[in-house]
């Protein structure tokens, strides 16, 4: 099933529910998406299409999180929690901690990298290996980890 029929049916549900909140997520979610594939002059995105405006809406918020938890906001903070809850029930499961490790040190062997100079050239062989599946600043931080 399609990101885009996945969501008209939950969309549904959420109405039927009577689920005010969900479905305001939802409908900002569709409109991401309607909004890329009319940018693109496409009538339907690919999954990886899909998984780059998902990861973009999941980072926005992620980051106004922690502008509101900063500024002692926390009637947003609790708004914010709630749609990137629902925002990632879209998402494909997110690698563990030990998958996400092994990834990184096989990209470092295969990209040849030994030390912090080499930062972007494995971290553009990681990102299309974990699309969607991992945090950026996460492998952010384990490459350097690895790099050190």
């Amino acid at each position: 099933m399609s990101l885009l029929t996945q969501l008209n049916n939950d969309m549904k549900q959420a109405m039927k529910n009577k689920d005010k909140e969900r479905l305001s997520v939802i409908r900002m979610v569709k409109a991401s998406l309607q909004n890329e594939s009319i940018k693109l002059g496409k009538s339907e995105l690919s999954e990886d299409e899909d998984l780059s405006i998902l990861s973009r809406e999941l980072k926005q918020r992620k980051d106004s999180l922690q502008e509101f938890k900063s500024a002692g906001r926390d009637d947003l903070v609790e708004k914010l929690e709630m749609e990137i809850n629902i925002i990632q029930e879209y998402m494909p499961e997110q690698l563990s901690d030990e998958e996400l490790s092994a990834i990184v040190q096989e990209t470092i062997q295969e990209t040849g990298a030994s030390s912090k100079k080499d930062m972007g050239k494995v971290m553009s062989a990681i990102m299309p290996k974990v699309k969607g599946k991992a945090d950026g600043s996460k492998i952010n931080k384990l490459v350097q980890e690895h790099l050190n």
